[in-house]
């Protein structure tokens, strides 16, 4: 199962760092174990700053900001099958929005990914509203 977290909220820069900082976190606290594979979906494009970039264990996918359950769905599900075909133990999902946060979570638990995606981690970087 490739354990799979979602990064909601903010700009695509913020998210992108969010994922950095838990790379660096995992790598840190991993330091005798060989690197995992991790698979990075990255929805919007950031300032034109990368913080991540392509290496040995780390691929990163950048796909344009739409809503990925409704106008990009079949983006999101070609990007996504290609991942996983590159087997990875980890896969972080940046999307821009919460809104249909729901629906996000039926398809990544839909039949056709329950077997191979265990959604470990949900970050909303969103404020909480009261």
């Amino acid at each position: 199962m490739i354990q799979t977290t979602l990064v909601l909220g903010k700009s695509a820069l913020d998210r992108e760092q969010t994922i950095a900082s838990e790379l660096a976190n995992t790598v840190a606290a991993n330091v005798c174990q060989p690197p995992q594979k991790t698979a990075i979906l990255l929805e919007g494009l950031g300032s034109g700053k990368m913080l991540l970039e392509e290496k040995d264990n780390l691929i990163v996918v950048r796909i344009a900001a739409g809503c990925l359950c409704c106008s990009n769905n079949m983006i999101m599900r070609i990007y996504l099958n290609r991942l996983i075909q590159q087997k990875p133990q980890r896969l972080y999902l940046s999307l821009s929005t919460d809104t249909h946060l729901e629906q996000i979570k039926q398809f990544l638990t839909a039949p056709s990914y329950e077997n191979i995606l265990e959604l470990t981690k949900v970050l909303n970087l969103n404020p909480i509203m009261t």
